[in-house]
Order: structure tokens, then C-alpha cells, then sequence
């Protein structure tokens, strides 16, 4: 089994594709005609969008993020956290934590995406020799 994708429930998917594209660098692969679904290339999976509106249609009750109250997170790695932030922020980001070196060796920022989703950028995880 492999890991395919994460699909996030926003208000606006062609504007949020365009948001991941300015703030994080990141390619659209796809983006619907209807512009309720759309993902881009992250590398190994990809990272969808879904409008609330087709879920609920689907007769799902998809809720809103809330960075304030998160229920999850997604995560960019990055060598200049300083940076990403800035840029992030830029493309109209909120600062949610800046940039702090955490004990286990990683910097660690966290910005509000446009739908309020939490997004950390931090450096790679750097793993001990294994022996």
C-alpha cells in the first residue's frame, strides 16, 4: 500500500491552489474545470483540495480549520525556516509561531494557511546513528 494523498475541505479550491503555489512553491498537477477539486505535486504524494460545497453535496458535513484549534497539520521541510516564513506571510499567511529551535535539534514555524489550516515549516528531522 502506498500513500496517495491528503485532501483539505476549503471554501475557494482555485484560490487556495493558487495560495500553496505563491507561499510554498509548490506545482499544480491538477486543478477540475468545475474548480471543486485540484492537487499539487509535493513530491511523493499530493497534496488535494475539495470545496466544501461538492462535500456537502456528497452528504458529507465537512467543518472548517481552525489553526487555533487544530485537529491536524500539514508540514513543509525546509533548510531556511526564516525564509519560508517570510515568503508564506507574504503570499498572505498568518504568523501563527516564528521560527524557534526546538530541543531535539529542528527549527519550527507554524503560519495559518487562507482557509486557517495550521502549516509548520521546520527543518528536517535529522535521525541519530542508528548502531
Amino acid at each position: 500500500m502506498q500513500f496517495g494523498y491528503t485532501i483539505l475541505y476549503v471554501a475557494d479550491v482555485p484560490a487556495t491552489v493558487a495560495f500553496y503555489e505563491s507561499a510554498f512553491g509548490l506545482q499544480r498537477r491538477f486543478l477540475h474545470a468545475s474548480g471543486d477539486y485540484g492537487e499539487l505535486d509535493t513530491g511523493g504524494t499530493a497534496l488535494a483540495f475539495s470545496s466544501l460545497r461538492l462535500m456537502t453535496e456528497l452528504g458529507k458535513q465537512p467543518q472548517r480549520a481552525s489553526a487555533s484549534a487544530p485537529c491536524f497539520e500539514i508540514a513543509f521541510t525546509t533548510h531556511d525556516v526564516s525564509a519560508a516564513v517570510q515568503r508564506a506571510v507574504a503570499a498572505g499567511a498568518r504568523l501563527v509561531q516564528a521560527p524557534e529551535p526546538m530541543p531535539w535539534g529542528q527549527t519550527v514555524a507554524y503560519v495559518a494557511d487562507i482557509n486557517d489550516v495550521l502549516v509548520e515549516l521546520c527543518t528536517p528531522v535529522t535521525l541519530p546513528p542508528q548502531g
